[in-house]
């Protein structure tokens, strides 16, 4: 999937919200930087961001920003 597929989804998931998704983001990165295990799966985490991984879960679903629930 390509990376602005993966950041629409995410962008949907906070309401459209780029500042939430920026907050967001940042914070499970760092989370991740500290040794926070990733919530998603694969062979091509290790070769990524802590900021991609952050991006992909919340676009997946895995990961919920409080106060935004997926209406679909």
């Amino acid at each position: 999937m390509r990376i602005e597929e993966i950041l629409s989804k995410a962008l949907e998931k906070v309401g459209n919200d780029r500042y939430i998704l920026s907050i967001a983001v940042g914070q499970r990165a760092d989370e991740l930087s500290k040794g926070a295990r990733p919530l998603i799966e694969g062979s091509v985490i290790a070769q990524m961001k802590y900021t991609d991984i952050a991006i992909n879960e919340i676009a997946s679903g895995v990961l919920t920003v409080e106060g935004f629930v997926d209406k679909e």
